[in-house]
């Protein structure tokens, strides 16, 4: 213990206030003590008083008896006075009063030099010095104080003793002794207090300790279980453990938490795990609630020691939920949301593993690339929560027509995806197509309305264990886009000529896009004529590939371009800008150019905004939409952005440009779009004008078409005409306008000009005699 706080010389503490704390939580002590020692005093001193009448009639007999009446009478009134007293201070004052007054009282009483007169000169002092609880300083004045008054008591009547000087020694030696000893009870009193204020601040910070560990212990919000190692006897739960185990354990009959748990062979596992690492961190298992649920949790547990015994304190935190949130999240990431099938990462991921088990178990991979014809149709007519039954019953039906053999996911949009592996053949994989064409025949009935719709499907089959499930993939696809090119609802069996087909377009495209660039899209012009004036009423511009100076190709070589929606606004913008520019310049030479017609592919119409975008381009040119036509195919009516074609047309049509359906009565429907859409010019194809001299069929057709544009106000343009007696039909039977080699051949811009430059009124009367033979 350190005892350098204390002084070495009076045995107190150096610091006024830690003596002032030592004095004062022994104040009650302090107060008894001086309390027992005037009552004490008094009580002896009333007893001596009744020694000292045997010496009455002898000298000093009276002062004796004085002095020993003051002493009595000073001991009982400051035992009266010091219990009232409120301080250290107050109580030491009583004290040196009861000292010194009683020092003058013996110091008479010792003259007498009685039998024990010597024994008290000696003993006062030590009672001073060892008895009296006061501070040093007044321990040694009151110690020095009393020893003087007794010699001067003792010595200071004659006869002088012989022994004088070596009684004042000896009071010196003793006042010396008594000092020391003094110093020594101080330091021994202070030192045993600071060690009892130890101890008590160390029992009350293990006590704080264990009321916060019990406070802890019960506030945990997981349970908390104190169990025997050995027979696994429950000792404590905390509340969290009480409320999660539906009560105390001894209500459901458990008496050892060995048995709360599901699997024995766990519990084996844990136990090994505890002995051999000393604690246990978040391990996995399924325990038994009172009720008798089971419960997913994990537990943590460390040894401890009760009683000299081997415990264990555990800690339990229920993941059920969380494990279940867990197998919802994974499934959701594996599984499509609305169909429940699996979805296209999962069956990527499930593709890749069968192509590898493979290599290891041979056996059949085949790939049904299933698309759902139809469904924009629904989701427009009757809305998405239709389109999403169907979807749902598209699944239903393809997992049941595909059986457990199959793996079925949904792809996204309208596509899904049928994986077939083992001791399969080609022909049941083709079979199964055919079933899943079959029965997509038959409607599905939603709100009482039928949603009827049809599947075209690409199948593939893994050629070798080595083939790369993307190349499988994209084998499917390319059947599918077979399927679809050659009507839809059918099945197509992948062929290498396929993707040979496929590298072609590509390369095309990209020879395309060079061409762009390299300004080869350039546009060829076929003029219209007037079947009635003979005058020139305008071009089609037509689209022309110059790949070198000596070879120029037409759209038929490249029309699968145009399937690309990028590549045909690129090609479109390009063509229509040329022949702006071409318009601009010929107006600019005051050439009667008429309206020049130009086409626009459905690929195109995928843009939205394609309206703005071309009259953006003619402002740039610097000419107005009233120097054009629009030509337009049926086929842009049925593509899957069919709803973006009406509103385009009409802007164009509001802007000044007039519409013409071009190839008219080869498409499908289209009597509907001539009632829909501000179709100013029907244009016959020329499959039909061929062969009027000749084909009845075809003259009758032609016939009617002339007909329905007259009644409608339409404007009737033929294409093909190559002959003046096709050219005298068509007139006569009430056509307008003529386009075909009888007039003149597509020609590049620069022979265009050439030809408007000789267009005069004799060119067209020469025309008009031509039909009259003349």
């Amino acid at each position: 213990m350190d005892d350098g706080r204390l002084n070495s010389l009076t045995g107190e503490f150096v610091e006024p206030i830690r003596e002032q704390v030592f004095r004062s939580q022994r104040f009650g002590e302090l107060v008894r003590h001086a309390r027992v020692l005037f009552l004490l005093a008094g009580l002896l001193n009333a007893l001596f008083l009744f020694s000292d009448w045997r010496f009455e009639g002898q000298m000093h007999f009276f002062e004796a008896i004085y002095a020993r009446g003051a002493v009595i009478a000073v001991s009982l009134a400051c035992a009266a006075v010091v219990a009232r007293a409120m301080s250290f201070r107050a109580v030491q004052r009583i004290i040196i009063v009861w000292q010194w007054i009683t020092a003058v009282g013996v110091a008479v009483l010792v003259q007498s030099r009685s039998d024990i007169a010597l024994f008290v000169v000696l003993l006062l002092p030590a009672i001073y010095y060892l008895v009296v609880p006061v501070s040093f300083r007044w321990s040694v004045a009151s110690g020095v104080l009393c020893s003087l008054l007794m010699l001067v008591g003792y010595l200071g009547v004659p006869p002088q003793s012989d022994t004088a000087l070596g009684l004042a020694l000896a009071v010196l030696m003793l006042n010396a002794a008594l000092i020391l000893v003094l110093v020594r009870n101080n330091r021994q009193s202070r030192l045993e207090w600071v060690a009892t204020q130890d101890q008590k601040a160390a029992r009350e910070v293990l006590s704080q300790s264990e009321r916060l560990l019990e406070r802890t212990f019960m506030a945990v919000p997981i349970p908390l279980l104190i169990t025997e190692l050995e027979s696994g006897r429950i000792l404590r739960y905390n509340a969290a453990g009480v409320s999660y185990f539906g009560g105390e354990p001894h209500e459901f009959g458990i008496q050892s938490v060995w048995q709360i748990y599901a699997d024995l062979g766990a519990r084996r596992v844990f136990l090994e795990r505890l002995i051999r690492d000393g604690s246990v961190t978040n391990f996995e298992t399924k325990i038994r609630l009172g009720n008798g649920e089971l419960r997913s949790v994990l537990v943590a547990a460390t040894f401890i020691e009760i009683d000299s015994e081997a415990c264990l304190v555990s800690g339990v935190i229920d993941i059920t939920d969380r494990l279940a949130a867990e197998q919802k999240i994974r499934y959701a990431a594996s599984h499509d949301a609305l169909t429940g099938l699996t979805n296209r990462a999962a069956f990527q991921a499930q593709l890749d593993a069968t192509i590898r088990e493979a290599r290891t178990r041979p056996g059949a991979i085949f790939l049904l690339l299933v698309d759902l014809d139809g469904l924009k149709d629904v989701n427009d007519t009757l809305g998405h929560a239709a389109g999403d039954a169907l979807l749902v019953e598209t699944a239903r039906r393809l997992e049941r027509l595909a059986g457990e053999r199959a793996v079925v996911a949904r792809l996204g949009g309208d596509e899904f995806v049928i994986l077939l592996r083992g001791a399969i053949s080609l022909e049941e994989a083709q079979a199964l197509s055919q079933a899943i064409i079959a029965d997509f025949r038959h409607p599905l009935v939603y709100q009482d309305r039928s949603l009827s719709t049809k599947a075209s499907i690409g199948l593939a089959a893994c050629p070798n264990a080595d083939y790369a499930p993307g190349e499988l993939m994209k084998d499917a696809d390319l059947a599918l886009y077979a399927a679809k090119q050659e009507g839809r609802n059918r099945a197509v069996l992948y062929a290498p000529a396929m993707r040979r087909a496929m590298n072609e377009r590509i390369s095309l495209n990209r020879s395309l896009a060079n061409a762009v660039a390299g300004n080869e899209i350039t546009p060829y012009y076929q003029p219209k004529v007037s079947l009635i004036t003979g005058q020139l009423m305008g071009f089609e511009a037509l689209m022309r590939w110059k790949r070198s100076t000596t070879q120029v190709l037409q759209p038929q070589s490249f029309l699968t371009a145009f399937e690309d929606p990028e590549l045909a606004l690129l090609m479109g913008d390009t063509m229509l800008r040329q022949v702006a520019r071409d318009v601009r310049k010929w107006l600019d030479q005051g050439y009667p150019v008429g309206r020049v017609a130009v086409n626009l592919s459905p690929a195109q119409f995928t843009h939205r905004d394609l309206a703005n975008q071309i009259l953006e381009l003619l402002a740039a040119e610097r000419v107005t939409p009233s120097h054009f036509d629009v030509e337009i195919t049926e086929t842009v009516f049925l593509g899957r952005n069919s709803d973006f074609v009406a509103p385009i047309l009409g802007q164009l049509h509001s802007a000044g440009m007039n519409l013409a359906l071009d190839d008219f009565g080869t498409g499908y429907a289209a009597l509907t779009h001539l009632k829909q859409l501000p179709i100013d010019t029907i244009k016959i194809d020329r499959s039909f004008v061929q062969d009027t001299e000749s084909d009845s069929f075809d003259a009758a057709i032609v016939c009617t078409v002339i007909e329905l544009g007259k009644n409608l106000g339409m404007c009737v343009v033929a294409e093909g005409v190559e002959t003046v007696g096709q050219a005298r039909f068509l007139r006569e039977r009430g056509c307008e306008v003529a386009q075909g080699f009888l007039y003149a051949r597509p020609m590049p811009a620069a022979a265009t000009a050439e030809f408007l430059a000789r267009e005069t009124r004799d060119t067209a009367a020469a025309r008009v005699c031509d039909l009259w033979g003349r």
